[in-house]
């Protein structure tokens, strides 16, 4: 009896993995991956007559809502033919140092060299595990991506685009609260400030100036709201989200003009939007965005 109770078992084992393999159907769906042993709810949205266009990962806000980040992006994949992949991350599992912040630094401190957190712990590391599962799961192993992100969404794009070696198109960092910004004074999370030698000298500059990075800012972004990081470092950056991106990308570019460095970055406002995820994903300036490169 215990045989055939272990072979079920495995049989049903079995069974959740072929299911898991199977293609994303056409429309919206919602399927669990396991990713460095952790289970990660991914909901979907595959255009109808979908062709094998990229992958857009879309990274919610404080929230957690991945289900309506997903409704949110389907004009843009109806538009570019995407599958729409749009993770769950809790707030329990994934705080602020883990989600916003990259999963870099776990204690923060006003002094010293920090303790980074191994790399294969990255929340970058989890973003492209999660690509792979969906490449698998099309068996399309070169299946191209972008990721678009708003709010918090949008800050962990800031140190993904730093600090995880990928091969993404575009990612589109949307109305974040806080940057990344290219300083070696700035202390991590707000700057390069603080980080092994390795991750904070001019090359790491160089190279984060280099990337495909879009800011999407809605220029009714604007109200002071209980979500905006106000603490000093953040309040440096400027005094709303719309005056903080337009600040970073000037602080990038005048950068990359200083040092004669490759500048990839764009800015792209969207006309009398605020802090609207749903608003920025279905405007122009995100379709303009996710065209191209």
């Amino acid at each position: 009896m215990q045989r055939i109770t272990r072979f079920a078992a495995a049989l049903l084992l079995c069974g959740s993995a072929v299911l898991q393999a199977q293609p994303y159907p056409e429309g919206k769906s919602r399927r669990s991956v396991d990713i460095a042993g952790e289970s990660i709810e991914l909901h979907a949205y595959k255009p109808p007559g979908y062709a094998g266009g990229p992958i857009l990962l879309v990274l919610h806000g404080l929230g957690t809502n991945a289900p309506g980040y997903r409704n949110y992006a389907v004009p843009l994949a109806d538009r570019h033919g995407f599958l729409v992949i749009a993770p769950l991350f809790d707030r329990k599992r994934f705080p602020t140092w883990r989600y916003q912040t990259g999963g870099i630094v776990r204690n923060q401190r006003a002094e010293g060299e920090f303790a980074v957190e191994p790399d294969t712990q990255w929340m970058g590391r989890t973003f492209l595990a999660v690509i792979d599962a969906v490449r698998a799961a099309e068996t399309r192993p070169d299946l191209a991506y972008s990721l678009i992100g708003h709010s918090a969404g949008g800050q962990a794009l800031s140190r993904f685009a730093a600090f995880t070696p990928h091969a993404a198109r575009h990612i589109i960092i949307a109305n974040p609260s806080t940057y990344l910004w290219p300083s070696l004074t700035e202390r991590f999370p707000y700057g390069f400030g603080g980080l092994p030698a390795a991750m904070s000298g001019d090359t790491a500059l160089q190279h984060y100036l280099a990337q495909p990075v879009t800011l999407l800012l809605g220029t009714a972004d604007i109200e002071r709201g209980t979500d905006l990081n106000v603490r000093e470092a953040a309040e440096r950056q400027g005094y709303n989200r719309l005056e903080r991106g337009h600040n970073a990308f000037r602080a990038a570019q005048q950068l990359a003009q200083q040092r004669g460095w490759t500048f990839n970055w764009r800015l792209v406002e969207v006309p009398d939007v605020g802090h609207s995820a749903r608003r920025m994903f279905g405007s122009a300036g995100a379709m303009e965005s996710l065209a191209g490169r």
